[in-house]
């Protein structure tokens, strides 16, 4: 299979650098498979697995929320809010971090804005589970 350049960047840094045959990951309108010679595209990142196709055919995967998917010219660039890779992923912290959240949504007395920010922090806990349980 052809491959192509893919940049993953972080504000933490750089994750992955280097050549893939295909990169998998969820936008805000749904999944997105890209490989070799996609068409221009700019997209928002939604909250999800991504996997990347290695050029040695290795298949990693990823929590990978929130950013800007770009290809431009034969090049691949996803800009993430966060990218853990799946043995990166601290399982019991994740398992925690659910927890936490279905507890803050039980109460009553949560503002709109409250209750929003503790269903996307029990979402996110949900996305690093299912990702670190696929390793």
């Amino acid at each position: 299979m052809t491959s192509f350049p893919l940049q993953i960047v972080t504000p933490g840094g750089q994750a992955y650098d280097g050549m893939a045959q295909k990169l998998f990951c969820r936008t805000i309108v749904g999944d997105v498979a890209i490989l070799a010679r996609h068409c221009d595209y700019l997209t928002a990142v939604g909250m999800g697995e991504a996997r990347v196709t290695t050029e040695d055919g290795t298949v990693r995967r990823a929590a990978c929320i929130g950013g800007m998917l770009s290809v431009a010219g034969g090049k691949v660039r996803l800009m993430a809010n966060t990218f853990e890779w799946a043995e990166d992923i601290d399982a019991a912290r994740a398992e925690k971090s659910e927890a936490d959240a279905k507890r803050q949504l039980e109460q009553t007395d949560l503002s709109a804005r409250d209750r929003e920010l503790a269903t996307a922090k029990l979402k996110r806990a949900q996305v690093r589970q299912s990702v670190a349980a696929r390793r």
